[in-house]
């Protein structure tokens, strides 16, 4: 949750400076913290599965 909140924030800072490079930055942030709830989510279907 932290890298989507912080990418976004990075992302609105970019587009108001109209600094692609940071507005870049900070979609890539959000994607790492989709990957990583993702990769929470499954983690914890398998432990619900293996109960």
């Amino acid at each position: 949750m932290k890298d989507q909140v912080r990418g976004k924030a990075e992302e609105m800072k970019g587009k108001a400076t109209g600094n692609r490079a940071e507005e870049l930055k900070g979609k890539a942030r959000q994607t790492v913290g989709n990957a990583k709830r993702a990769i929470r989510d499954v983690k914890g279907d398998v432990r619900e599965k293996k109960k």
